[in-house]
């Protein structure tokens, strides 16, 4: 990423370059998608394992021009454009969610198939036969993926396959469309979509034929009302959806896990309400290096009421003592906090010294875990169950960990560490006897 004084420069030599083309040619040259596209938007020169790929997957936001870029390949592929295929493409598949889909979005939509072509080169559109025509002698054919029936039989050497997580018979339809995949010499797809975590849609992330490309829809902003973007950001950045819809992102969840999605979505809250009592908590890595686990730090809040307001997440990664005492003081002395609260069954009175040194003002709480890591975490959970718990805004990381915490901890085998730190900071907010402080703050 460009930074500022780049970024000037980068478009002061974009100015230079395009001083002497006339309004015709400007417009010629934005119109040229091979100018025009981001990289994300362009075809993969191979799967992860260098391989020539057959899927090509976009995982997009809202609006962050998939579509665009579906219709650009396809145009392409009829064309016989030499950046696409090596020769024209003859048959292609169009799927989407329903007819009425294909054609208002993947055909007729303002980013679709008649509006990426020109004049001269534009495809006819026989609709009562749900067919593109194209001069150089390219059919391209729409399906329903509410039929997925209507597959067999037909043949071809490439399709584009939109909003896929959404189709109703998404596995039925995809096997046949694979079997109709045979024409020509390397038969490929491209599927975009908003993630959901379908087991298709993982299988396929998975898959090593599949070259995987994500697009945010920030990244598309000149091409999107600022209104829009300003209000989905400030509305939605770092909630489930929002990251579902607005970075395309696929946001997962266990089903034995101690924490769901729905559970925190409900229980999230734009700021804080005024607290009685705030809390840092700390959960030491067991060692430092590239390797050692991270240094889970969480601030939360209680207030007169009783519930408790989750505040902030500044976890640390790979962090040396020193590094992580810093960050949580400095989260101590942000927040106006009461107290530490640091487990020290692995640093012992290491993790004191070390919070000392880096402030020796600052009340450290030593907690210490005796039992597991599953049995100090279902009661915080409980507590989110019975709408005690309130999150101030976002914390992806943090509740990516709750909701892949079940029994046997993280599915990744990893440390929970920022959950851990957010299961000392409620449990000595809510679980444990307190001291009463009669100051009230306002976050």
């Amino acid at each position: 990423m460009l930074d500022g004084s780049s970024a000037c420069a980068a478009t002061g030599r974009l100015n230079d370059a395009l001083e002497g083309f006339s309004a015709r040619e400007l417009a010629r040259l934005l119109a040229d998608w091979e100018f025009v596209a981001r990289k994300d938007q362009w075809p993969p020169p191979g799967a992860d394992n260098g391989l020539p790929w057959r899927v090509w997957l976009i995982l997009g936001g809202r609006g962050a021009g998939k579509t665009r870029a579906g219709a650009e390949w396809v145009k392409g592929l009829a064309l016989g454009r030499e950046q696409f295929c090596l020769r024209p493409a003859g048959r292609i598949a169009l799927i989407g969610e329903t007819a009425a889909d294909v054609r208002e979005v993947m055909i007729e939509g303002v980013s679709g198939l008649l509006a990426v072509h020109g004049r001269r080169d534009r495809p006819r559109w026989e609709s009562s036969r749900r067919r593109l025509l194209w001069d150089s002698g390219a059919v391209a054919q729409a399906y329903s993926a509410e039929d997925p029936e209507s597959l067999r039989g037909p043949q071809f050497d490439a399709a584009w396959c939109d909003e896929l997580a959404k189709w109703r018979y998404a596995r039925e339809t995809w096997d046949m469309l694979q079997f109709g995949l045979r024409l020509g010499d390397w038969p490929r797809q491209l599927v975009t979509t908003t993630p959901r975590p379908t087991p298709l849609i993982k299988e396929l992330i998975a898959h090593p034929a599949t070259a995987l490309t994500r697009a945010l829809t920030r990244e598309n902003a000149a091409n999107l009302a600022p209104s829009f973007l300003e209000s989905m950001i400030a509305q939605y950045a770092g909630t489930r959806l929002g990251r579902q819809e607005l970075d395309g992102e696929m946001v997962e969840e266990r089903k034995d896990a101690l924490w769901t999605r729905e559970m925190i979505e409900t229980l999230r809250v734009k700021e804080a309400p005024p607290l009685s009592r705030i809390v840092v908590a700390v959960d030491p890595p067991a060692s430092s290096g590239k390797r050692a686990d991270n240094c889970g730090i969480v601030a939360a809040g209680v207030d007169a009421a009783g519930l408790v307001h989750v505040l902030d997440d500044a976890t640390l990664g790979a962090a040396r003592p020193a590094q992580w005492a810093r960050a949580a003081i400095a989260l101590y002395h942000k927040l106006s906090a009461d107290a530490l609260v640091a487990e020290v069954n692995q640093g012992g009175e290491m993790v004191r010294a070390v919070l000392n040194e880096a402030d020796p003002s600052a009340p450290v709480t030593m907690v210490r875990a005796t039992r597991g890591k599953y049995l100090r975490a279902a009661p915080v959970a409980q507590l989110y169950e019975q709408g005690r718990v309130r999150h101030v805004g976002a914390f992806p990381a943090l509740e990516d960990e709750m909701c892949d915490f079940g029994l046997e901890g993280l599915s990744s085998g990893r440390s929970p560490d920022r959950l851990d730190a957010l299961v000392w900071a409620i449990t000595a907010l809510a679980l444990t006897p307190k001291a009463p402080a009669p100051r009230m703050r306002r976050m």
